[in-house]
């Protein structure tokens, strides 16, 4: 019996690429808010004994989780075999220690929120910071999937001559692994504390890359304030307008015009999150997981 995959509001793009390559079919659900605001869910396909699969990215996720958990919880009760949610975007990974008095983890509560109406999770590159697995807050089985060989490949088939660049010591694992895949060089900026608040960030070898074209690579971007201000130390050191390559497009507010206004070349993202900066296709990642 064929799968049967269902699309959030938002989604439907990415749900039917998937039902179409593992040759599934799309679920039917009428998912709406009362003139009140409450949620309505009707499914109307029929379920029982079948795999389900939720397609629901987690940027924005305030407004999401009650509508895809009425949608898994009514799922279950007629009789679907299992609830599978693909979560390309996974939303409430940052909070994951009390940095201040008074606050909650609240990836611990998300993460304990979705394990009790999913069966199961796939995810692209959450952002497991002070996390070493997914397991230590989910308690479903969670298949976690990453994009860096997508990106390797979009640039080395786009970009001529690129050089990636981290913005920081944390990012080089990151970027060495994308550069590596791409068979492009890569340098980390080098930051020289000189005082409390007065930090001189400079480029490495900087006269040996002035022909190259700096690829900027992230998991996120959120304020997009990290490549912004990385971004005005390639203009000081004279080097060219850099690519921005992004894993998730939240773009918070105006970020996407920011990011543009700053004097950079283009903004490319994977479509974990719907955005018209979406060159990279996830779908061949996710289905390898989909059983």
């Amino acid at each position: 019996m064929k799968s049967l995959v269902f699309a959030l509001p938002g989604n439907e793009a990415l749900a039917k690429n998937i039902a179409t390559t593992i040759q599934a079919d799309l679920g039917e659900a009428v998912i709406r808010q009362f003139p009140d605001g409450e949620t309505y869910v009707r499914v109307l396909s029929e379920v029982k004994n079948r795999k389900t699969i939720m397609v629901c990215t987690l940027a924005n996720p305030d407004e999401k989780l009650l509508p895809l958990y009425f949608l898994s919880k009514t799922l279950k009760s007629l009789g679907a075999d299992c609830t599978c949610l693909v979560a390309p975007y996974l939303a409430y990974m940052r909070q994951d220690k009390v940095f201040n008095p008074g606050e909650g983890i609240s990836s611990e509560y998300f993460a304990s929120l979705i394990s009790g109406f999913a069966d199961a999770l796939i995810t692209i590159d959450p952002h497991l910071h002070r996390r070493h697995s997914m397991s230590e807050i989910y308690s479903i089985p969670c298949q976690v999937i990453h994009a860096s060989h997508l990106i390797s490949a979009y640039i080395s088939e786009h970009i001529s001559n690129p050089l990636l660049i981290g913005p920081d010591s944390e990012s080089e694992q990151w970027v060495s692994e994308v550069a590596k895949k791409a068979d492009a060089p890569f340098i980390v900026l080098q930051k020289k504390r000189l005082g409390d608040k007065d930090v001189k960030v400079t480029v490495p070898q900087v006269e040996k890359f002035k022909n190259h074209t700096p690829v900027l690579v992230d998991d996120i971007i959120s304020t997009a304030r990290t490549m912004i201000e990385t971004v005005n130390h390639l203009k000081e050191a004279g080097m060219k307008a850099p690519v921005c390559i992004g894993v998730h497009g939240v773009f918070a507010g105006d970020a996407y015009q920011d990011l543009k206004n700053c004097g950079i070349a283009k903004v490319v993202t994977c479509n974990s999150i719907p955005h018209f900066t979406n060159e990279i296709d996830i779908t061949k990642l996710i289905i390898k997981y989909i059983g």
